[in-house]
């Protein structure tokens, strides 16, 4: 029984430690989202590499119209806690089911051009198989819709 309970303890240490915690440099500095580091885990519209860009969101009305669009868009989806949404600028958590790993996904509402930037990455690792990526692309075709 002990050594059932001492696994138990380390596997529950090992998937807590899967989170990691929400980084210090993240959010906007004089309106950009930061740059995604040099691993393959992180898609944004303002960076500076070709292999982590995207294009923006464009949108038309108010930036609180496209604000409570992207929110309707995030609470559907499985696994997401908005962490900070002043209107300008929304922090969301995505966690995966098995793991419990924890994905930063962020969205700059820029009004005078009409777009949605976005940063989306990883805590931890180095490849996320496309995740992000992937995750950003559902996230554009809803926002379409």
């Amino acid at each position: 029984m002990n050594k059932l309970l001492s696994i138990l303890v380390v596997l529950v240490l090992l998937l807590s430690a899967c989170s990691g915690t929400k980084p210090t440099d993240i959010g906007l500095s004089a309106n950009s989202l930061t740059e995604c580091p040099s691993s393959p885990n992180c898609v944004s519209t303002q960076t500076k590499s070709a292999k982590h860009k995207m294009d923006p969101i464009s949108f038309t009305g108010s930036v609180v119209d496209a604000n409570a669009k992207i929110v309707k868009i995030l609470n559907a989806k499985e696994r997401v806690t908005i962490t900070e949404n002043s209107g300008g600028y929304i922090h969301s958590e995505f966690k995966s089911k098995l793991m419990k790993y924890v994905d930063d996904v962020e969205f700059y509402f820029d009004e005078v051009n009409k777009l949605i930037h976005f940063r989306s990455a990883s805590r931890k690792g180095y490849s996320d198989l496309g995740v992000n990526k992937k995750r950003m692309e559902e996230i554009i075709e809803a926002f379409g819709k």
